[in-house]
This record gives C-alpha cells, sequence and structure tokens, in this order.
C-alpha cells in the first residue's frame, strides 16, 4: 500500500506546466532546476507523511522562489528546512519571510512532528512563477494578472483534484490570504472540491504588516487547525 509520502513524490516527479503564459512570466520548476530540490523533498516526506493517515489540507498561493521553489517543501526556506526538520540542503541557502511566521506557528501547534501529522501544505498551483521587472525577475502569485489566471486556470483545478486525491480531509480547507481565498471560492463552486473554506491571513501579510500582532495571529491559526 502507498503511504502519502509515496504518493506526494510522485506527484512532485511528474509535476510540469506546459501551459500558455502571458508575456513576461516565467514558472520555475525547482525540480528540474537542481538534482538535490528532489532529494530533499524525498527526505522531508519519508520523514513526515510515511503513512497513510488524512490530514488537513492548507492551501496557499504559489511558491515563492526562495521557499519551495529552491527546497520543494511549502513555505519552508533552507534555513527551517534544516533547523527545524534537520534535512540540510547543500548546494542552496534561502530565507524567506513566510518561512518565519509557519514555523514559529509550527513550534506552538507543538512541533514539526505533531503538525505534519495532522496538516498538509501545497498550492493550487504547485511551482513558483516569476514576472519579469526593471530589477530583474521578482516573484508573483497566480492572480496578479487576469490573462496568467486564466492561462493557469484549468492546471490549478487538476492540481487540487491530485492534491485531495492524496485522501486529504475536503470537509474543511484552510485558504492562506484573502485574495487567494476569492479566487478558490471561485474555484470551488464550479468544481465542488471542499464542503467548507477557513481563510486565514498569508504568513508574508503577517510578518509584513502586522509583525506586532504576530502572537494573535499564531494563536487564530492554532485554534482554526486544532477545532
Amino acid at each position: 500500500m502507498k503511504t502519502l509520502a509515496d504518493k506526494v513524490i510522485e506527484f512532485n516527479r511528474n509535476l510540469k506546466y506546459s501551459g500558455n503564459l502571458p508575456e513576461g512570466f516565467q514558472v520555475l520548476n525547482p525540480y528540474l532546476d537542481n538534482p538535490e530540490t528532489m532529494e530533499v523533498m524525498q527526505k522531508f516526506y519519508h520523514k513526515y507523511y510515511n503513512d497513510a493517515h488524512p490530514r488537513k489540507f492548507i492551501v496557499g498561493i504559489n511558491p515563492s522562489r526562495h521557499g519551495a521553489g529552491v527546497t520543494g517543501v511549502p513555505f519552508t526556506d533552507t534555513k527551517r528546512l534544516e533547523s527545524a526538520c534537520g534535512i540540510k540542503m547543500k548546494s542552496a541557502h534561502t530565507h524567506e519571510v513566510s518561512s518565519v511566521f509557519i514555523y514559529d506557528m509550527i513550534a506552538e501547534y507543538g512541533g514539526v512532528e505533531k503538525f505534519y501529522r495532522d496538516c498538509y501544505i501545497n498550492s493550487p498551483f504547485p511551482l513558483a512563477i516569476v514576472r519579469k521587472s526593471k530589477n530583474g525577475w521578482l516573484n508573483a502569485n497566480y492572480y496578479d494578472d487576469k490573462r496568467l489566471f486564466e492561462d493557469v486556470k484549468d492546471f490549478m483545478i487538476d492540481s487540487l483534484k491530485k492534491h485531495i486525491s492524496l485522501g486529504l480531509d475536503t470537509s474543511e480547507v484552510f485558504i492562506l490570504g484573502k485574495k487567494n481565498a476569492d479566487f478558490i471560492s471561485k474555484l470551488n463552486a464550479e468544481e465542488k472540491l471542499f464542503d467548507t473554506m477557513t481563510v486565514l491571513e498569508h504568513p508574508r501579510y503577517i510578518q509584513q504588516y502586522k509583525s506586532k500582532e504576530k502572537q494573535l495571529y499564531i494563536d487564530k491559526y492554532i485554534v482554526a487547525l486544532k477545532r
């Protein structure tokens, strides 16, 4: 019998986006760009998901190029991958703002083993998106451009269905970010993926704009995820 780890690794191994993109946008696939990403991703899932236990589904936007865009693990930069999860990445060193909040919350939740036994995090568009600017390539969200969303929408629906097929709990989904929730809500109305949607503020928003109230948001996350 396949474990959740086996299924997630298989999903990531086969992950590729070959659809259209508006001019000025690119998709980054860390599994193709860096062989070590595949290695550390597999170590992570074998360590925390090597069972068939159902998990709560936490849905981000799309990976940042400094978080899962390097490590292959959602909301996990190389610092947290090593310090919290005990998995060292030699070929890259990244710091990602959202990862700081997520791992502070995980610590208060009860630690990585407990959190990852209860929860699974991923994104409707599970690869990093970047946008060309005067200063080079910057992180982009799938909803930043109307044409971009239209181009990736079917891929997002397919990805969400594949995540659900891993054996996740669909009675309640936890959406990170209010704008993200608006778009997921539209997809959910069309596809009937989840029974209930609970919206939580995005970790990046909390770290950048609400850092003085961070503990309130950590508490909010934990109350929502443990009820």
